[in-house]
């Protein structure tokens, strides 16, 4: 029962999380859209029926029942189809033409004199910051988060420390837990090597960090090394023969490589069967950037061969793949993974702690990178076509033509809805993914 609390435990707070974000994501449309004089008839965390709501001036603030993202609704944001015609209210949502409730709920049109209060007839900067402004939120909680694990907790580093001793010796193609009957056993276990014995010294070599004594025993098949280990504050003498090994291949990242085909690509190195004490090792302020950029150059690149990964996806949920743990992964995903995480005995609260953080920290730095795809209904899509009408406009005056006006975004909602079904099938595909066939975090 206690593991069953935990689970749910985990789950709330990875919603509350998730649902913190896209709040404020959402006031990063608001703040600036208020500042620039711009109506706002509606601020709505979630989708569908409104379960409360209350109002404050013009707006009204609410929560509705299915929490997939949020919008506001700003009068006006398209042009009216012909000179002196009025708007209509749209909105910043994530699904805002799939899903019409939106614009049910706030059927309020523009009203006589409120004509330069319309979001379509503000500067193309000011929209662009209006709409730029929800992205920039999560890039902002992206880096408080990772400033929090890098500075207040650390980055994880090898230590010198032996966790885990290997009994047997497993190809990199193996999914055996326990060693099978006829396995070689492992040389670290041979040598009598335990968990929490520390590396001094690799024949006479001394050993100050984890990489460098994996560096002389990937190197060193079949020849017996001479190492020396401090176990309870005595030093010891013993002899290892690193075996030949296959072993999966790893990118700089410690991400494992896969060839064209989705296998892993694998290497023969000398292998004895050890593994590291990871211990987090508090980082400078100046590290926090870095962090963030690495983490936005990774999502940038699921998305770049998003359509792959999503074949991936199907792959493992309709067959015998398993699921790639560096791919897409959706909020019923998140959420199964924080409840196993919170569930799981003999892990450490500040670990669990850490693993959330940056759980809710990857996550937001990919609402960045998604919802600046230029495509709608996404923010990028309308940051899009207020460039392209800045642009339209300047080369106008440049050549003293008339001014072409703005750029009707409403003409685009064919596609916008060809995006909505497409984005709702993967979010299916990737729900569905989660449920039966979910990526495996935590061993």
């Amino acid at each position: 029962m206690d593991s069953v609390l935990l689970f749910v435990l985990g789950v709330v707070i990875i919603l509350i999380g998730v649902a913190l974000s896209i709040a404020l994501h959402e006031i990063g449309h608001l703040v600036p859209a208020k500042l620039f004089g711009v109506k706002v008839t509606q601020y709505m965390i979630g989708f569908g029926k409104t379960l409360f709501s209350f109002r404050r001036g013009e707006t009204e603030y609410g929560v509705k029942a299915i929490p997939l993202g949020g919008y506001i609704s700003m009068i006006g944001m398209f042009p009216p189809g012909k000179e002196g015609g009025r708007g209509r209210n749209a909105t910043t949502g994530f699904m805002q033409q799939m899903v019409q409730d939106a614009r049910v709920a706030s059927s309020e049109t523009v009203a006589v004199g409120e004509e330069e209060r319309t979001f379509y007839r503000l500067p193309v900067w000011k929209r662009i910051v209006i709409m730029f402004g929800g992205p920039f939120m999560n890039l902002l909680i992206g880096v408080v988060l990772f400033g929090v694990l890098l500075m207040g907790f650390g980055a994880p580093q090898s230590s010198t420390t032996v966790a885990t001793v290997s009994q047997c010796v497993l190809p990199a193609s193996s999914t055996a837990k326990t060693c099978p009957d006829g396995a070689p056993q492992g040389p670290a276990a041979a040598a009598g090597l335990k968990p929490g014995d520390t590396i001094v010294s690799i024949d006479g070599r001394k050993i100050s960090s984890w990489d460098q004594s994996t560096a002389i025993i990937r190197t060193s098949a079949g020849r017996t090394l001479t190492v020396v280990l401090s176990r309870d504050g005595e030093e010891r003498t013993v002899q290892i023969t690193p075996v030949v090994n296959t072993v999966a291949k790893t990118d700089a990242n410690g991400a494992v490589v896969k060839d064209a085909a989705g296998g892993i690509e694998t290497l023969k190195v000398g292998f004895v069967g050890i593994g590291p004490v990871a211990k987090l090792v508090p980082q400078p302020i100046t590290a926090v950037l870095p962090a963030v950029g690495a983490q936005t150059g990774a999502v940038f690149n699921v998305f770049l061969h998003l359509p792959q990964r999503m074949v991936d996806v199907w792959n493992a949920a309709f067959g015998s793949a398993e699921r790639d743990p560096n791919g897409p992964i959706s909020v019923v995903g998140i959420g199964r993974a924080a409840g196993e995480l919170t569930a799981l005995d003999g892990v450490p609260v500040v670990d669990k702690v850490y693993t959330m953080i940056g759980m809710l920290a990857s996550l937001n730095i990919a609402l960045f990178v998604f919802n600046l795809v230029p495509l709608l209904p996404l923010d990028g899509g309308h940051i899009a076509g207020a460039l392209w009408e800045g642009l339209r406009r300047t080369v106008a005056k440049l050549f003293r033509r008339r001014d072409p006006g703005p750029v009707d975004m409403a003409k685009l909602m064919p596609l916008t809805f060809a995006v909505v079904i497409v984005l709702g099938g993967m979010s299916v595909l990737l729900m569905y993914a989660d449920i039966v066939k979910p990526v495996n975090l935590f061993g």
